[in-house]
């Protein structure tokens, strides 16, 4: 989305969420759907099987034929397919969907196009976030305790899950170490300015909030919210999750709004 375009985002009661894709999943040959499910527990700490079966049936029903591929990257030493199959993902594909590993893709360097940016001047991902025709980021909303700061994550903190653990990792190979360096609100403008433009699309899983007292964004408190936000602007989703979720709004988003309009 171009700086200059007007983000609108939404929200609505769980119970009668139906997803309205953005209009690049119309005609894409190839769909990419990135969920929140790096760590095998159920909701809210991952995104709801209800909720992202919203989302595969709301592109289905837009196109057919497309292959839609879902793709995440795990901080566990649980297995991807592992983690699917305890929450049921299975279940929700169709002859036309599959599961993949970020971690096992070719990866590319994605140039940093802030005018600032805050480490990163290129981030290594996926190859396929350019292979495909339309990419939707399916987060849950979380709110962490980080450096005694809190940490919210939402659509564009689902895109840690997509950079190789291989490269970023840092005292544990399980996790994605060298992103929380200097702080993850920082680096998360570098995420938004290598990768996350790229997405025509942001669904935020709000029916149930997760609160954790310290740093681990699986276990903690489940808090009942009863919404689903969406739109086709990852800043502005994340942004009504936080505004109607009654959650402090993270200083990242305005900065990352604030170099959007300096690229304009």
């Amino acid at each position: 989305m171009s700086a200059s375009t007007v983000a609108i985002a939404h929200a609505m009661d769980t119970h009668s969420f139906v997803y309205t894709p953005p209009s690049a999943a119309q005609h894409a040959r190839r769909i990419l759907v990135k969920p929140n499910l790096g760590y095998p527990v159920g909701p809210p700490a991952t995104v709801s099987m209800t909720v992202l079966g919203k989302v595969l049936q709301g592109l289905r029903a837009v196109n057919p034929t497309a292959e839609i591929l879902i793709v995440e990257g795990v901080c566990s030493a649980v297995s991807l397919p592992k983690i699917a199959e305890r929450n049921g993902l299975y279940a929700l594909l169709d002859d036309k969907m599959q599961l993949l590993d970020a971690d096992e893709l070719p990866l590319k360097e994605y140039l940093n196009r802030s005018p600032q940016p805050a480490r990163f001047k290129a981030m290594l991902a996926p190859a396929l976030l350019e292979e495909v025709d339309c990419r939707i980021s399916v987060g849950a909303l979380k709110r962490t305790i980080l450096k005694d700061e809190p940490l919210i994550s939402a659509s564009l903190k689902n895109l840690y899950g997509l950079f190789p653990r291989a490269h970023y990792k840092a005292r544990s190979a399980k996790s994605r170490g060298q992103l929380h360096r200097p702080s993850v609100p920082l680096v998360l403008q570098d995420v938004y300015f290598t990768i996350g433009h790229l997405f025509e699309g942001a669904v935020v899983d709000g029916d149930r909030k997760f609160h954790s007292v310290d740093w681990q964004p699986d276990r903690g408190q489940s808090v009942a919210l009863g919404k689903v936000f969406w739109g086709e602007d990852l800043v502005a989703v994340d942004r009504l999750a936080c505004e109607v979720g009654s959650e402090p709004l993270p200083a990242y988003l305005d900065k990352i709004e604030h170099l959007r309009q300096a690229l304009m």
